[in-house]
């Protein structure tokens, strides 16, 4: 897991941002807010405590696309409990044909990736900025270890939003991943990549 802080003001309230594949820092680019901001990603292995966690009065977690599989297991793994569980354009069946991305075509992702593909999946993501630069390799063994870690553990998340025009994990996947916590659930009119600048991370947690 890779760490990277997009905010840090000294605050004692944290959001936690369990990113998606490959994208890094790019779909927050330009959002606000008050809270210390943290960004991990790179799911290969998801033996890290994060231990800057400790520091803050309040944790709230928010986990986009294959972020949402790799928080449960992570939370499973290590016993933390945030203060608040938020899900955005994933689930917890990453390399499923109903409730996620069918398994094969995930490996085909894998395997054929190239900077043109790369590209043109970020593009499909609804991505609003260039692809950022990425390792090959590394991207690959990290979609991987997706598939074999497979499902994660079930959690009760406070807010859940789901796209309507996704392009990555379709919507009436995310849907039927869903169905048991239809409380929590908002629709958005957005695609795969829903943040846009100028948005507060306050509304994205509430």
């Amino acid at each position: 897991m890779r760490h990277q802080w997009l905010s840090r003001s000294g605050t004692q309230e944290l959001i936690l941002v369990f990113g998606g594949w490959a994208l890094g820092a790019a779909p927050f680019a330009g959002m606000t807010g008050d809270q210390d901001v943290l960004l991990v990603d790179d799911y290969t292995r998801l033996d890290d405590s994060v231990p800057v966690l400790a520091e803050y009065d309040r944790v709230c977690l928010m986990a986009f696309s294959f972020g949402v599989a790799s928080a449960a297991h992570w939370l499973n793994q290590t016993g933390f409990r945030p203060t608040r569980l938020v899900a955005v354009s994933g689930t917890l069946f990453p390399a499923d044909a109903q409730r996620g991305i069918a398994p094969d075509m995930i490996r085909a992702t894998a395997d054929q990736l190239t900077t043109d593909s790369f590209t043109r999946f970020c593009r499909r993501a609804g991505l609003e900025t260039a692809a950022p630069q990425i390792d090959f390799d590394a991207a690959r063994n990290e979609l991987h270890a997706v598939i074999a870690r497979g499902p994660a553990p079930a959690y009760k998340f406070d807010r859940i939003w789901i796209p309507q025009r996704d392009r990555i994990i379709p919507t009436r996947a995310q849907e039927a991943a869903w169905v048991s916590q239809q409380d929590a659930i908002r629709s958005i009119p957005a695609p795969h990549t829903p943040f846009r600048a100028g948005q507060d991370w306050a509304g994205w947690i509430t």
